[in-house]
């Protein structure tokens, strides 16, 4: 039996309905992310939900740019970083407080911003609320109240074992809007039939569908729409792709003073940074930061 393709963004459309939306599944991408940095348990999961996330909502810009989702909050888990560039390229990190409680929620209350910054032409923009409860409850309410769409998601995270294979990490997800039909958009009714059985639908849907590998995308959304005439369009490429570079972080230190390099410096005589997305290491000499009149 053939192995549906990974890592890919597939766009759907419900006929006659007007609603749209993605269905993304991340095999490798997710392995790599959060096995490489070594997440466990409910960080693990946080991390896989940011890029899942990043790569539903990326995958559907209409310009070059990055797609940015950044959480800072008051739980174990003070910073949650993802972003998407196109044409697919994604990344995420989780910061922990290991000091923090381990009981203690792994969120907490803060803010949750999505950030679309397009190469050119357009303006950056930026909407930020509340953070409460999950990433995914929190981009529900970036679309209610900055993009007044309305929107149902549904992402699961987890270790999926194949016979012959050690378990690997995996991450699904679906997103569906209500979108403007021709001739404008017509006034929403939250208790539209329609929409009420659309998220019904989605209730529906296991996590072992939306991770199961032998399970491809437009099987488990032919499952869930059929008999509302679901049309599949062609699937996105998803890949795991870091922006750092030696010349950037370069240019980072040299807008720290001589004393905050000397703080940064190893005993070893170096200022070693590391990228906190894919974990490479890059050493620098001080002495070559350091303008010639402050040495």
């Amino acid at each position: 039996m053939t192995r549906p393709a990974d890592d890919i963004a597939l766009p759907f459309a419900i006929e006659g309905a007007e609603a749209r939306g993605r269905i993304v599944r991340l095999g490798p991408v997710a392995e790599r992310v959060i096995s490489g940095h070594g997440y466990r348990g409910d960080a693990a999961r946080l991390a896989g939900e940011a890029l899942t996330i990043v790569s539903l909502l990326g995958s559907s810009l209409k310009f070059e740019g990055t797609l940015t989702l950044q959480t800072r909050g008051d739980g174990r888990a003070t910073m949650v970083a993802a972003d998407f560039v196109t044409p697919g390229h994604v990344r995420s990190f989780v910061s922990v407080d290991a000091d923090a409680e381990p009981d203690a929620p792994l969120l907490g209350n803060g803010s949750f911003a999505l950030t679309i910054d397009p190469d050119e032409g357009q303006n950056r923009y930026q909407g930020i609320v509340e953070l409460a409860g999950s990433l995914s409850e929190a981009a529900l309410t970036y679309f209610q109240r900055s993009e007044q769409i309305p929107t149902r998601l549904k992402i699961v995270v987890g270790q999926v074992q194949t016979p012959g294979e050690a378990p690997q990490w995996r991450a699904g997800g679906i997103i569906l809007q209500r979108v403007a039909g021709e001739g404008g958009h017509r006034p929403f009714d939250p208790d539209d039939d329609d929409w009420r059985r659309f998220g019904a639908l989605l209730n529906t849907v296991g996590a072992d569908e939306l991770l199961d590998p032998m399970l491809g995308g437009e099987d488990l959304l032919y499952r869930l729409f059929n008999e509302d005439g679901v049309r599949v369009f062609a699937a996105q490429p998803i890949g795991f792709r870091c922006r750092c570079s030696s010349a950037r972080v370069e240019n980072i230190l040299k807008s720290y003073t001589a004393e905050e390099l000397a703080d940064l410096t190893t005993p070893e005589g170096l200022i070693e940074a590391k990228c906190e997305f894919c974990g490479a290491l890059y050493p620098f000499d001080p002495a070559a930061l350091t303008p010639p009149g402050q040495r």
